[in-house]
């Protein structure tokens, strides 16, 4: 199946056409104010070079709560517009299907930075949970660690005496994410809804009065 793939979780975002594991056009974008817009422009530009998808995969999170939505708001579009599949795969779901199978006894952990003070966004057996690095669960097992965030979570586990191994992959990959949405279609992973997942709420808030004053009445 040949799939385009969307990724703004952790700042920078790709849009790639992968097919049969062989990514066949690739564009960058950099987390910039404009990068909604830089999205679609990529999107564009790999369909025109690879020609057409029939599926859109998109990571979901946990991230950055601009990128997400930019990046799921565009896959939507995408696939309604052109009548396409449209699948959401974790950022640890993308991670672990990039990567080889864990060893026996061993545990994978993606980890990623939330970007507000010393917080991780940490997703293991299927469920994200947000946390200080102090906070970090203590592993019943060895772990491998993957992750934008790896290199602290590994340390601090390490330093309370667990079995931790740091792994290279820290971010989505493009086949990683279409592996992992072929995996969903083929009922290997469990059902996802296409929404963000959200762990902390937004760091922006309205103003407790709103963004403008009520209109003076007639």
């Amino acid at each position: 199946m040949r799939v385009l793939t969307l990724d703004a979780a952790l700042g920078g975002a790709t849009v790639a056409l992968v097919a049969d594991g062989v990514v066949l056009a690739v564009r960058s974008v950099p987390g910039t104010e404009g990068q909604a817009g830089a999205l679609s422009q990529a999107a564009v530009a790999v369909l025109a070079e690879a020609g057409p998808a029939e599926a859109v995969a998109v990571t979901l999170g946990p991230g950055g709560f601009t990128g997400l939505r930019a990046a799921i708001a565009l896959a939507h579009g995408i696939a309604l517009g052109g009548g396409l599949v449209l699948v959401g795969v974790s950022v640890g779901e993308a991670l672990a299907a990039a990567l080889p199978p864990p060893e026996p006894g061993w545990a994978l952990w993606c980890a990623v930075d939330a970007r507000r003070g010393g917080r991780v966004f940490l997703e293991r057996n299927g469920q994200v949970v947000g946390c200080t690095e102090a906070e970090l669960p203590q592993p019943a097992a060895p772990v491998a660690v993957a992750g934008n965030a790896a290199i602290a979570v590994a340390a601090r586990l390490a330093a309370r005496g667990a079995t931790a191994r740091l792994l290279d992959a820290r971010a989505p990959t493009p086949a990683g994410i279409a592996r992992a949405a072929l995996a969903r279609l083929a009922g290997q992973l469990p059902p996802r809804e296409v929404l963000p997942i959200y762990v902390d709420p937004p760091a922006a808030r309205l103003p407790a009065g709103g963004l403008r004053p009520p209109p003076v009445g007639a």
